[in-house]
């Protein structure tokens, strides 16, 4: 085999692998939104935790995933942040996350619900309702929030691309809760609750595994049939 041959047979093996390693990432992402789904949903029957099951909470336990769970406490309504690029229903617009004020001192992180972004002002945020007084808050347990790439460092002020837990606690000097609760009841304060379900996009993923194993099976009928069968139909003749 010459040189030249050789190095093509290289490309085209490395590409070959390449293309199917992503399409073996695409099917385990499948899974991963499966298997939290069906976490979700198992974790949904169990009767919810209450505030005080965490009271003791220095460093998050991965049981408490999924898990409802509801909190007693006060809206500390100016420490208020608005993640950003935060669609719902096909529509741009933020996550309201607030701290909750304990009555022991801390705080947990509530995941509130869903604003439109303004077309015109990026900065204008709609109105939405904020109890003063004390009140019952229900939802569910998550980790942390969902993270967007970001450019630079992480941002501050009211309006943000990601929230950091450690940072914001810093930030604030408030005693979090090393958790983030994503609330799934409430009055009508103007905020929608249509939380994306774990594996409602899976069919995409699978429709990219199909792409990329496609793409494989082309750079290997095309290097077979270019440098093997027609050489050889040609020698026939």
């Amino acid at each position: 085999m010459s040189a030249r041959e050789s190095v093509l047979l290289t490309a085209v093996l490395l590409l070959a692998a390449l293309t199917a390693g992503l399409g073996v990432w695409q099917l385990g992402r499948a899974a991963q939104k499966t298997e939290l789904e069906q976490m979700r949903e198992a974790r949904a029957q169990l009767p919810p935790l209450p505030g005080e099951a965490f009271a003791a909470a220095e460093q998050p336990d991965a049981a408490w995933w999924q898990r409802r769970a509801v909190f007693e406490g006060r809206w500390l309504q100016a420490e208020t942040v608005y993640l950003d690029n935060r669609p719902m229903n096909g529509r741009p617009g933020f996550y309201v996350v607030t701290p909750l004020l304990l009555d022991d001192g801390r705080a947990v992180l509530v995941q509130r619900g869903w604003l439109p972004r303004d077309a015109q002002e990026r900065t204008r945020i709609a109105a939405y309702d904020t109890a003063a007084t004390r009140l019952r808050v229900a939802g569910h347990i998550a980790p942390e929030f969902a993270r967007l790439y970001e450019l630079g460092g992480a941002g501050t002020g009211a309006i943000r691309q990601n929230l950091d837990l450690t940072s914001y606690a810093r930030e604030t000097r408030r005693r979090l809760l090393p958790l983030v609760l994503v609330q799934d009841e409430g009055d009508d304060d103007g905020l929608l609750r249509q939380w994306p379900r774990a594996a409602s996009d899976v069919h995409r993923n699978y429709g990219y595994a199909l792409q990329w194993f496609g793409l494989c099976a082309l750079v290997i009928g095309l290097y077979v049939w270019f440098r093997i069968i027609q050489p050889r139909r040609r020698a026939g003749r």
